[in-house]
């Protein structure tokens, strides 16, 4: 009697698991999302293992809710079949300039670039600077959200006015000269009204002859500490092992460029151990190196559909003498100083690469960005481009995907929000055909981008 009492509770338990169970099925089935991505191979962007068979439910333009049960979607509008197909968040490219952002916001959005860090540029008034934010704000016309540095502070007759002579460069407009420290504080404090990520610190001294003089230790020191001070921080351009140990010694915590940065594992541990202790960003810029060889490889340019996006004078250039000059002069510095006989492409960035891995291992938060609107970087495919890279120099792709989605939300204090692929975030997605696990090359193989949850129009 008994044994016939236990198994007849244990049916009546197994029926109440069952229909507790199809209850809840069923109530999942009817819920009313916006959207709902179904039986997708998931990427979160969190370096965790690929997950099958996902769900993604989107209301409101967030991360409702995620599962891998097996439903069927009765009475929803919205559902995007993933059978087959992979999700990764949206991309951030964290070097980016801009003198035509009408233009150059759709590219971005068409490789599913849907997040960008303008780091000041020739144009960037704070009315422009204002434009682009409010044409990222929208989700109707397809751009990138859009965050900023201040304009650039730099020394006098220094980078980037120097570099890329443009009558659109004007003092207190554009830019800022560094002179003194009673100006600094008060600079920083109007600046940081602003609603910047950061300030840009131009600490550089060329980058050609004739040389200017550094800016001082004390101003780059100053600016730190008043930009703490005022609720803000600071992203330093470096060029040099120099220019990295100033802004490190100042307490900067933020780098843009690794190009032109010489790390030596042994000679300079003091200086790497400053930069592990300090939890240190470093936007990665390989772009700058493949872009300076691109005029004498135009066969990079060969990828399907590119030249009908980006205007013919992009390519126009590789023909010009002087941009293949410059091309053989980078080429030779390459053979002359690492010794390199006809140094490749992966010669090139590999030993970077290998830098990356290794700080990356340590802590530091390695981002993904490129430097467009310098020559024969392009909004949004180069993105992709500094990926391939990335790959080609031994990194993981994992790693890689981490490093274009929640390093650089971590980097840019908005990964409660954006970077990855979590419930309660912002639904910013890619879409892909094809495993970029397997390839990082097959991030270009894009299905659908998405922003709030939205589909993104893409260029045809």
């Amino acid at each position: 009697m008994r044994k016939l009492l236990k198994t007849t509770s244990n049916i009546i338990l197994l029926v109440s698991i069952i229909a507790i169970s199809s209850c809840k099925k069923e109530k999942e089935a009817k819920t009313n999302y916006d959207l709902i991505i179904s039986n997708v191979n998931l990427i979160d962007g969190t370096g965790k293992d690929l997950q099958k068979n996902a769900n993604i439910y989107i209301k409101d333009s967030k991360i409702s809710k995620m599962d891998t049960v097996e439903v069927v979607f009765s009475g929803q509008k919205k559902v995007v079949d993933g059978t087959g197909k992979y999700l990764i968040p949206g991309l951030f490219d964290c070097h980016a300039h801009t003198g035509d952002f009408k233009g150059d916001f759709p590219r971005f959005m068409h490789y599913g670039v849907t997040s960008i860090l303008i780091t000041g540029g020739s144009t960037c008034t704070n009315d422009y600077f204002r434009q682009m934010r409010e044409m990222g704000e929208q989700d109707s016309v397809p751009a990138p959200r859009v965050f900023h540095t201040s304009q650039h502070l730099i020394a006098e007759g220094s980078h980037p006015v120097k570099t890329y002579t443009s009558s659109n460069w004007k003092e207190g407009s554009t830019y800022f000269i560094l002179k003194d420290t009673a100006q600094i504080s008060k600079l920083v404090k109007q600046v940081s009204e602003y609603p910047i990520s950061g300030i840009k610190l131009t600490i550089e001294d060329g980058p050609y002859p004739p040389y200017v003089e550094r800016m001082p230790q004390e101003f780059v020191d100053h600016v730190n500490k008043e930009a703490l001070k005022n609720g803000t921080k600071v992203f330093a351009h470096v060029s040099d092992n120099l220019e990295l140990k100033m802004a490190i010694d100042a307490g900067i915590k933020n780098l843009l460029h690794y190009t032109g940065v010489d790390l030596d594992f042994e000679k300079d541990k003091e200086l790497i151990q400053k930069i592990y202790r300090d939890s240190v960003s470093w936007v990665t810029t390989l772009m700058l190196d493949k872009s300076m060889m691109s005029p004498k490889n135009p066969e990079w340019f060969d990828f399907e559909g590119l030249k009908d996006i980006f205007p013919a004078k992009e390519f126009e250039k590789m023909n010009n003498p002087d941009y293949i000059f410059r091309a053989e002069e980078f080429v030779k510095f390459f053979q002359e100083y690492y010794d390199f006989d006809n140094p490749t492409l992966k010669q090139v960035i590999g030993f970077q690469v290998e830098d990356f891995i290794q700080l990356s291992r340590n802590g530091v938060n390695m981002v993904l960005g490129t430097d467009t609107g310098n020559d024969f970087i392009l909004p949004g495919y180069s993105l992709h481009e500094e990926m391939q890279l990335l790959e080609l120099g031994g990194m993981d792709p994992g790693q890689i995907i981490k490093m274009g989605t929640l390093n650089a939300a971590k980097m840019l204090e908005v990964e409660d929000r954006l970077g990855s692929i979590e419930e309660g975030k912002v639904a910013d997605m890619v879409l892909l055909d094809a495993n970029p696990l397997e390839s990082i090359s097959n991030t270009l193989k894009i299905n659908s981008v998405f922003k709030n949850g939205k589909a993104q129009t893409r260029i045809e």
